[in-house]
């Protein structure tokens, strides 16, 4: 047994990429308000994807920034795109209170948004994070893309490169 009195927990993550929506404060009863959003994540085929909506609460003061930051495009009804780590994925059960559904049972799957790897605005990348010096490189000393940063669609499958043809960050306060 660990003589610390530390507590060591299992995470379950899920990383992908999603459409933003519905960025919102929410203010509970019962606690302090926090930022929330919904994602549309795609899955499936890259040719005819499918979507899995996630109702989000934005932890981390990083991803609270990325996220407030979106907001005006997502309520300006433009395509942002993110890359993101969720985590304690859990499933909440609820009764449709009104329209061609009222009455029945729906299930909507509730997460933490941990990380956002990199957000485009109508197809531009317009912020990239940085990776991590212990991972994130390859064996050559150069920056790796994460795997979702290369994963194309339609409408966001273009590349922001600097002045330098390097893929370079783009501070968030661009967009």
């Amino acid at each position: 047994m660990n003589p610390s009195s530390e507590k060591s927990y299992f995470d379950l993550h899920l990383t992908g990429l999603g459409y933003l929506n519905r960025i919102r404060e929410v203010t509970p009863r019962k606690g302090d308000a926090f930022l929330a959003c919904d994602i549309a994540a795609l899955n499936g085929p890259s040719d005819s994807p499918e979507y899995r909506r996630f109702d989000v609460r934005v932890s981390g003061s990083e991803a609270q920034h990325l996220i407030r930051r979106c907001q005006q495009a997502v309520e300006a009804e433009r395509k942002v795109l993110i890359g993101f780590r969720l985590g304690d994925l859990w499933a909440d059960t609820f009764t449709y209170s009104k329209g061609k559904r009222a009455g029945e049972q729906g299930v909507s799957l509730k997460a933490r948004l941990l990380f956002v790897s990199w957000i485009k605005v109508d197809g531009q990348l317009v912020y990239k994070a940085e990776p991590k010096a212990a991972e994130g490189t390859a064996h050559d000393g150069t920056p790796s893309v994460p795997e979702e940063a290369t994963a194309q669609d339609a409408s966001a499958s273009e590349t922001v490169t600097s002045e330098t043809g390097d893929d370079a960050p783009v501070p968030a306060e661009s967009f």
